[in-house]
């Protein structure tokens, strides 16, 4: 389980800080495949980078934490921000954005393998026995165990990706964290993706983040979703809710603009563009966009909470129900 608690990071610049999350809360389940969706910019990469606890300069943590929790090999485990590197590969993985430009070119496949594993559990066994591991669990995933001494450059863009997905979940561990997995592919080739992150989810039993501007992405394949708007969650809950009743001004009109099978009717976009980060306005960030904004949204932050059971959404449009 990933718990998100009152998390705000910045960015440092000659200019000052930029503040990119604000105040966020919320929990990751066990066994599910969550969604972060929003627009360019809106701080989802930076979320991912923070859950991974891949915290470099200039990116820091204003203040609040990520506590990674959970049972591995009949063990609990409990990591929090500052020390979550210690479970990476073993319980926590992530496919970063541009995957297919992160593995070594001028290595050969078997070898960034081998370098993925841990010391103590490559001291187990022969190089020869790791190796033939890692060639069996390509074969699960319907990859050839040749790639091993393949150089990525002699790799597709498709089969780098899965090979990059492969080296993540090789270890089992319980949580992988995947940005944009299927940016610049093919549609066909977009679509074994999804379907191996899907069949890995099920068959590992762990639990999947997927960044992805593409609501259609979250639509395929994710569980539960937030929608994040400037640094923000808007809402949250299960990815079909979302969809078929979103209760945010913003997820509806995000929403609203996805085109529809036998629907010939105009799509309409969201008016104006998102707010500059380093200069937000006042209360709630979406209201110099939303129609129905009022003049408490223009002064006043609103609060993220449960509104229906399981929807969270930040809104002061919105009656809570529970």
């Amino acid at each position: 389980m990933i718990k998100v608690d009152n998390l705000s990071t910045s960015y440092e610049t000659i200019d000052g800080d930029v503040h990119v999350l604000n105040d966020l809360n919320f929990t990751i389940n066990d066994n599910e495949i969550f969604g972060i969706a929003g627009e360019s910019g809106c701080g989802k990469t930076t979320l991912l980078r923070t859950l991974y606890d891949l915290i470099e300069y200039p990116l820091k943590v204003d203040h609040g934490e990520v506590v990674l929790s959970g049972v591995k090999d009949g063990k609990n485990f409990e990591y929090h921000t500052g020390n979550i590197k210690k479970s990476w590969w073993n319980n926590m993985s992530y496919v970063p954005q541009a995957a297919q430009s992160v593995l070594d070119p001028i290595s050969r496949l078997k070898s960034q393998f081998l370098d993925s594993i841990p010391v103590e559990d490559r001291k187990k066994e022969t190089e020869k026995e790791t190796l033939e591991r890692v060639a069996d669990y390509l074969e699960q995933l319907n990859l050839s165990r040749d790639i091993l001494e393949s150089y990525p450059f002699q790799l597709s863009g498709g089969m780098r990706q899965r090979a990059i997905i492969a080296l993540a979940t090789f270890m089992s561990p319980n949580v992988v964290l995947a940005d944009e997995p299927t940016t610049a592919l093919d549609v066909v080739v977009q679509k074994g993706i999804l379907m191996m992150l899907m069949d890995l989810q099920k068959k590992l039993k762990n639990t999947m983040v997927i960044v992805s501007h593409d609501m259609g992405v979250h639509y395929q394949i994710t569980n539960r979703m937030a929608i994040m708007y400037s640094g923000s969650v808007a809402e949250l809950g299960n990815t079909e809710d979302i969809f078929g009743d979103p209760i945010h001004p913003y997820t509806q009109m995000l929403v609203g603009a996805l085109p529809r099978v036998g629907d010939k009717s105009a799509r309409v976009g969201i008016p104006g563009r998102p707010p500059a980060l380093k200069n937000p306005p006042k209360g709630c960030r979406f209201a110099p966009r939303c129609p129905h904004a009022t003049d408490r949204c223009k002064q006043e932050v609103p609060k993220f909470e449960e509104i229906k059971p399981g929807r969270f959404a930040a809104c002061h449009l919105l009656k809570k129900e529970v």
